[in-house]
């Protein structure tokens, strides 16, 4: 695959998260924080998460073959459901080892030495994170979106951890260490709720508002030439692609090339009207009674309803 923005920012990110990793081990070998642990795991769940992202958009711009005639665009809501699962996990694993090292006790020590430690892997993060999101969206590639967001959640639990040391080591409040890494690993979990989301919405071939409205809003200009309605209309986004299919219906006695060439006309205003690739299939149909049109297939072998089809 040729080198992209995208594939670019991904490396980037892999790269530049395995420092952050380090830098925050280290903060929890030196202090034996709990909240400096829990961030020390999520970093190593995202380092993996990134890992799989990244072949992921390997995978999705591969070209369709003849064995994935549609491409292999749609691992992207697999890439990017991996992503909104381990950043759950993190979430239940941090507030398992709050309450774990709560029972159990605490022995913090060298705090300052974590904290510049912790913070320092917080600014890459943030830095990291802004490009990433800004890369993604740029280039309308959710993967990238995703990951660029997750890095922002390192930032939060490294500002959380940060903000944790200082207090305990001025107030020993230590209870505030598990208190503090319970929240982060609350608002975790709801970012990778989010996610989860989009990949669900995506692997069922949920309808897309903005998608769906920009077609329906070309469908209700003039049609072109002998074309005299649309009807059974269908869509879905996977990755870049939107796949458009729909029936069309022209007047009696048109010919061929003619229904042909009408409706080239309207599968091209379909493709300019989404910012996105866009492949349409137009199903020609004659004027007259929908059903009658449609008889043959009546006693086709499916278990499904002639209704679906026409």
């Amino acid at each position: 695959m040729k080198s992209s923005p995208a594939k670019k920012a991904l490396l980037i990110s892999l790269v530049v998260s395995v420092v952050s990793l380090g830098l925050k081990i280290s903060g929890f070998w030196i202090t034996g924080s709990t909240t400096a642990l829990s961030d020390a795991a999520e970093s190593i769940i995202h380092v993996l998460a990134v890992s799989f992202v990244f072949y992921g958009l390997l995978l999705s711009n591969k070209p369709a073959d003849e064995k994935h005639l549609y491409g292999h665009e749609r691992v992207e809501f697999l890439s990017v459901g991996v992503e909104g699962t381990v950043i759950t996990l993190a979430g239940i694993t941090i507030i398992y080892q709050s309450v774990e090292n709560y029972l159990h006790g605490y022995e913090l020590k060298e705090l300052m030495s974590g904290i510049y430690l912790i913070g320092g892997a917080g600014i890459i993060n943030l830095v990291l994170g802004t490009y990433l999101v800004k890369v993604g969206r740029r280039e309308d590639n959710m993967m990238v979106i995703s990951n660029g967001k997750h890095t922002l959640t390192d930032v939060w639990t490294s500002a959380g951890a940060v903000a944790t040391l200082l207090i305990i080591k001025f107030t020993n409040f230590t209870i505030l260490d598990s208190l503090v890494a319970i929240l982060l690993a609350l608002y975790i979990m709801y970012e990778g709720g989010k996610l989860l989301k989009y990949s669900i919405d995506g692997l069922m071939d949920s309808r897309n508002p903005a998608t769906d409205t920009a077609i329906r809003n070309e469908l209700a200009n003039d049609l072109p030439g002998s074309m005299i309605d649309v009807h059974n209309l269908r869509h879905r986004t996977t990755g870049n692609t939107t796949w458009i299919e729909l029936h069309a219906i022209f007047k009696e006695k048109v010919s061929l090339k003619q229904a042909h060439d009408d409706a080239t006309i309207l599968e091209k205003k379909l493709i300019n009207a989404i910012n996105s690739d866009v492949i349409v299939t137009i199903h020609l149909e004659p004027e007259g009674h929908h059903e009658e049109v449609h008889d043959t297939l009546r006693d086709a072998d499916q278990q499904r309803p002639l209704e679906d089809f026409i």
